[in-house]
């Protein structure tokens, strides 16, 4: 076997640099598309690379097959026969890449996305004619006519608006991009879910570093569980596994586990040397139990929360998703609601119960307590206006069987009223969960049940229609994030801006120069920081200049989202445990 082993050991010392040349190659031409000059430059360089690469894959191609055993010899022979076929399958592979690669470099851009990218421009061009052309007619437009025309105006920039979105959807799809962005998401979120696992579940819980959760605060579930979330977050980044303690839970007295998978495998026992409260992450480093407190109480406040995004990761979620703090959020809630069987089952009969199928748009009402205290009363109409809309959109791209829709909410009487008002809709609600959502029924296992499923179907809907400032909607749309490569622009909010309760400042920059028009308006600078309060979903958004002090509105096209980054623990020992799985 000592010849087998020489040669062994020398293809597999040019398969590892040869393997080692690609991946340098790979990542230059990756970092340099953000450079079109460089890149320009340096192409026949890297082809005239990948010229020999290609030579030094048929040269090792051939001396693979020089080195093939016969079938039928021992077996140490056929063991060597397989290694050498294994690494023959290696090598087509990876002469496959580089061909493909190759003709992606040299050729550009794919026709489509090409010939779609024209289309939009065009269409953004027309649209601008359009609506320039019949703005100058008002002038001209008898008083008595004006709400007509009017009317008839929002109809023809409601068509090529949608033509445009839909152009823009299939350049998104175009070339290959969309399987990428599948992948991409794929990917990102099976390394944050394996990181979560690795920490949640340590080999000796009595030495591990513990953060200590509970999650009986006083409020709803969406309340409850973006609290647990928040805990989740502090204890990623301090690097402690989390317990969720949660005996005597207001809507499962048996605790989180006997509705959700436990949040660790190895390690529920809150004892340790050493327990302390929490008064920040340095001055805690020789506590092995720390305490946590609710967000509203947390001092100091460490560099974790929402809506900072890890600083490892940030390059990738950037060019994926369309809100990656979002996103970030969403991780951690995928984890916490993964379902017990009994849960899982209910889930699968309500959905046949239902007949819940897509197409579909989801709708949550929230009335009761909510009303006059934190938000306002807004009629079904509201809602459907947008609901038709996203129909009228999504027919340009699907089969439009029926208009059905999700209802989710705390008032009974309202399945019935949007019946009669929209009897060419079909509507899919289960009214003892609009019951149990009552605040006579509110903290009781059916409650529970009935929040949960309403959460998920319309997480599930093809489009969301709510009001952010309800705690059911924002996690609907977050666990909306894990089920899509970028849901961030699935929803339409009759009041807020999505937020996360207790967040640092979300800020914005200014990225064109904006001069006041009236008093209402403030001034901006390119790159102005200003302090988002909401979107006015008209063009304009509220906020504050903080190089001036001055609050105002301004035109929401003219800023752009500032993400906060945060050095977050990197875990690699679960990345590595991912990558030999993944092997």
């Amino acid at each position: 076997m000592r010849p087998w082993a020489g040669s062994w050991r020398w293809i597999t010392l040019v398969l590892l640099a040869w393997g080692t040349l690609l991946f340098y190659i790979g990542g230059h031409l990756v970092r340099d598309s953000e450079h079109p000059e460089r890149s320009s430059r340096e192409l026949s360089k890297i082809l005239a690379k990948l010229e020999r690469l290609k030579q030094q894959n048929e040269d090792l191609r051939r001396m693979a097959e020089s080195l093939r055993i016969p079938e039928g010899q021992a077996e140490a022979g056929s063991l060597a026969a397989g290694r050498l076929r294994s690494l023959e399958d290696q090598l087509t592979r990876a002469k496959q890449k580089i061909h493909s690669f190759q003709k992606l470099t040299g050729d550009g851009p794919g026709p489509t996305q090409e010939e779609l990218r024209r289309k939009v421009e065009n269409g953004v061009k027309e649209f601008w004619y359009f609506v320039r052309s019949e703005v100058k007619k008002l002038s001209n437009v008898e008083p008595s006519e004006r709400q007509k025309y009017a009317d008839t105006l929002l109809q023809d920039l409601g068509h090529q608006e949608r033509s445009i979105m839909t152009d823009l959807y299939y350049l998104s799809q175009a070339d290959g991009v969309g399987e990428w962005r599948m992948k991409e998401a794929k990917d990102l979120s099976d390394l944050v879910q394996n990181r979560i696992t690795y920490l949640q579940n340590p080999p000796d819980c009595s030495k591990a570093r513990k953060l200590v959760c509970n999650i009986n605060k006083g409020c709803g579930y969406g309340c409850q569980l973006h609290h647990v979330v928040y805990c989740f977050m502090i204890a990623y980044g301090t690097q402690r596994t989390l317990i969720l303690e949660s005996h005597n839970w207001r809507y499962a007295p048996g605790g989180w586990e006997t509705v959700f998978l436990p949040v660790s495998n190895t390690c529920s026992d809150r004892s340790g040397a050493s327990t302390g409260h929490w008064s920040g992450e340095a001055h805690d480093k020789d506590v092995q139990v720390v305490e946590l407190p609710i967000v509203d109480s947390l001092h100091p406040r460490p560099p974790y929360l929402p809506l900072a995004i890890p600083e490892d990761l940030a390059p990738r979620l950037h060019r994926l998703h369309g809100d990656p703090s979002v996103w970030w959020v969403s991780q951690f809630v995928k984890y916490l609601v993964r379902p017990q069987a009994w849960l899982e089952n209910e889930i699968q009969q309500t959905t046949a119960k239902l007949g819940f199928k897509h197409p579909i748009i989801g709708v949550h009402v929230r009335r009761t307590d909510k009303v006059g205290t934190e938000a306002a009363f807004h009629p079904i109409e509201e809602y459907m206006q947008h609901v038709e809309e996203q129909f009228q959109l999504l027919a340009r791209r699907v089969n439009l069987d029926k208009k059905r829709v999700y209802l989710a909410t705390d008032d009974p009487s309202l399945l019935q009223e949007a019946k009669t008002k929209y009897p060419d809709y079909e509507f899919i609600s289960d009214n003892s969960i609009s019951w149990s959502a009552g605040l006579h029924n509110r903290y009781t296992e059916n409650s529970l049940r009935g929040v949960i499923l309403d959460i998920h179907f319309l997480s599930q809907t093809d489009f969301l229609v709510c009001t952010f400032s309800s705690q059911v909607c924002r996690v609907a749309y977050e666990i909306m994030q894990t089920l899509h490569p970028d849901a961030s622009s699935y929803f339409y909010s009759l009041d807020d801006i999505y937020y996360f309760g207790g967040q640092n400042a979300h800020n914005q920059i200014a990225i064109y120069p904006h001069q006041p028009r009236n008093s209402e308006d403030i001034p901006l600078e390119p790159g102005d920081v200003i302090g988002v309060a909401g979107n006015h979903w008209d063009g304009y958004s509220k906020g504050i200049n903080r190089k001036l002090g001055r609050t105002g509105l301004y035109p929401s096209y003219k800023v752009k989202e500032k993400i906060e980054t945060v050095k977050y623990p990197l875990y690699p020992e679960a990345d590595k445990l991912l990558t030999s799985q993944n092997k």
